[in-house]
């Protein structure tokens, strides 16, 4: 049960992350001193990684999807975001000390082994781009949580820089269809929007999220049923039209379990919620070895996955781009071949390999697990476990204090497992998808330390709701 925010005409005193903040019950959002420049900086950071580069929707998606490189413009802009998190992270030392003995640690050990991977990289150069780039983005997500913060900041910024790009999107394809609907030959890509993004499995996964947030906003109350209903519609419209079935089906399995884990009638499953999230992770599990046809009978196992998304069991010719990927993991299986470097789209490239057998060159591996295997082999494997099990045992953790934000942070993360079996956002750098979810994970970190540490108690002891927390009865 969710009762709505707690009614009174006065408004309370209460003293958050260590600034004096004055909440009125009914007030549409708390907005603590200093919140507006890190969201300035995540905003400059997200339209980076969505629009093409120089705004040129001319080219194609796979064209506008992998630069190796930023013009000028584009360089000035990572420098700003890198001086700008680096002030606020600098400006708030103690706040992001507490913050760095919280934080995923497996993330921060995968820029370690990303950065030495220079040393033993195919195209050094390139490698140190994407780490400079790892290192920024993490660091904009690090501000983000540390210099105005308050307990349901992620979704109300996140649900309103993504809402705004559907609106974008949607406008942009009524203005100029040639560029915002994709017009490829091929029946699976011809029509689709791909609306101010690069392309259509960025528009997507977009508007999967969006819906997300949307539908975790109307079941924890933080938002009025008629924005909630026309940010769900929108959200749906956008993600039909951008026929990405990934990111279709990943929405079909994020909803029922959000559901799952906030309808729950008098809490009576409540104790058994850790089973739930691991059964969960078991079913991705196996559908990510049945997908990379690691175990028998698999073509039972992923026909309904067939019939929800119309795809053969090859999805769209991928298993041809997995079976070259697959062969030269095998020549540097420990370390790989160095952080995005194989991506390099030169004549001395390992992936021009892909063009001679398979007649063009995909940009990406389409599956996040082999690429960061082939990028840092098994070790950036390890790594990318462990940091889904302790996003995992924070998510649990927090779920004992804060359900409703939990379930949004596990919600996001299965939806984010199982878009990576047929596209490459994990520590991809070059993916608005991999901001995203760096943003949960310092989010939830966040989230855990004050859980830990009794910070986020603070409206409850002092009989003060704060706008969009909703109590759990």
């Amino acid at each position: 049960m969710y009762p709505g925010l707690k009614k009174a005409a006065s408004s309370r005193s209460l003293n958050l992350d260590g600034q004096a903040v004055r909440v009125a019950a009914r007030a549409p959002a708390i907005r603590p001193k200093g919140c507006v420049f890190p969201a300035i900086l995540l905003t400059v950071q997200a339209l980076i990684l969505m629009i093409p580069e120089g705004f040129d929707y001319r080219q194609t998606a796979v064209a506008a999807g992998m630069p190796t490189e930023g013009d000028p413009l584009s360089r000035l802009v990572w420098i700003f975001l890198t001086i700008g998190a680096l002030y606020v992270l600098i400006n708030n030392r103690s706040k992001t000390t507490r913050l760095l003995k919280r934080f995923n640690p497996f993330i921060i050990a995968f820029l370690g082994l990303a950065t030495l991977s220079v040393f033993w990289s195919i195209e050094p150069v390139v490698t140190v781009r994407r780490v400079y780039r790892f290192a920024t983005i993490l660091i904009v997500c690090m501000a983000f949580v540390v210099q105005g913060w308050h307990p349901r900041r992620y979704q109300n910024v996140a649900r309103t820089l993504l809402t705004l790009v559907l609106i974008a999107s949607i406008i942009f394809v009524l203005v100029a269809p040639q560029y915002a609907v994709q017009a490829q030959l091929d029946p699976a890509l011809k029509g689709a929007w791909r609306g101010i993004t690069v392309g259509k499995n960025i528009l997507g996964p977009l508007a999967s999220d969006a819906l997300i947030l949307w539908l975790h906003a109307w079941l924890s109350k933080e938002a009025k049923p008629a924005a909630a209903a026309s940010g769900l519609l929108l959200s749906l419209l956008v993600l039909i039209k951008s026929r990405s079935d990934d990111a279709i089906l990943a929405t079909l399995f994020g909803v029922p379990f959000m559901l799952l884990l906030l309808w729950q009638a008098g809490g009576t499953l409540r104790r058994y919620m850790p089973y739930v999230v691991g059964l969960f992770a078991l079913v991705i599990g196996a559908y990510a070895l049945a997908v990379l046809n690691l175990i028998p009978g698999s073509d039972t196992l992923l026909k309904p996955v067939t019939l929800l998304t119309g795809k053969t069991l090859t999805f769209s010719n991928r298993t041809a781009i997995w079976a070259v990927l697959e062969a030269h993991i095998h020549l540097h299986p420990l370390l790989g071949t160095g952080y995005g470097a194989y991506w390099y789209d030169s004549p001395d490239s390992p992936s021009q390999y892909m063009v001679r057998v398979l007649y063009f060159y995909p940009t990406e591996g389409h599956n996040g697990y082999l690429d960061v295997i082939n990028d840092t082999g098994y070790v950036g494997f390890s790594l990318l476990i462990g940091y889904f099990i302790s996003y995992l045992r924070q998510s649990l953790y927090l779920m004992r204090s804060d359900r409703a934000q939990a379930a949004l942070y596990l919600t996001l993360l299965f939806r984010a497992f199982l878009g990576d079996f047929s596209e490459s956002h994990w520590f991809n750098v070059l993916i608005i998808g991999f901001l995203l979810m760096t943003l949960a994970t310092a989010g939830l970190s966040r989230s855990y330390l004050d859980a830990r540490t009794g910070a986020a108690s603070a409206f409850r002891r002092k009989g003060v709701r704060a706008p969009g927390i909703a109590q759990m009865r």
